[in-house]
């Protein structure tokens, strides 16, 4: 019996809405993160970028655990020398939420072209609404 061997461009994307009300950071990520890779499909291939689309509502109802909404900084640096920039999260939270889920999802995909190419796939909103209605995303729920 032979093995089957996904070829690029055969991959068969659906799209998948996940509400992100309530819902705590780093699960949601770790269940977002193999849609995107494509480990949820019969197909998948490790060296072929097969994942499905990911659309994540109300990202500024997500939560943590611990004390992590205080002791967790993101930090960036600005290309200018000495401009290393902290923001705390409860800052990343005001400003942009989306952010927040957009990185914790990133961090799990390969650190490679591949990942870079799932990431894309990942579609982060603030609210309820979204613009991919006419792509008609299956809700998923998360627990």
């Amino acid at each position: 019996m032979k093995t089957y061997m996904a070829k690029k461009g055969q991959a068969e994307r659906k799209w998948v809405l996940v509400d992100a009300a309530g819902a705590i950071l780093g699960r949601m990520a770790a269940k977002i993160a193999p849609i995107l890779i494509g480990k949820n499909s019969p197909k998948y291939t490790p060296h072929v970028d097969a994942g499905d689309y990911v659309i994540v509502v109300n990202a500024e109802k997500i939560k943590v655990t611990g004390k992590k909404a205080q002791q967790t900084v993101y930090d960036y640096y600005t290309l200018y020398p000495g401009h290393h920039k902290f923001v705390s999260f409860a800052d990343m939270m005001e400003r942009k939420p989306e952010k927040i889920v957009e990185l914790a999802v990133r961090r799990m995909l390969p650190k490679n072209k591949l990942g870079r190419r799932m990431f894309r796939r990942l579609k982060v909103y603030r609210g309820p609404e979204h613009q991919q209605q006419a792509q008609k995303p299956e809700k998923m729920e998360l627990f």
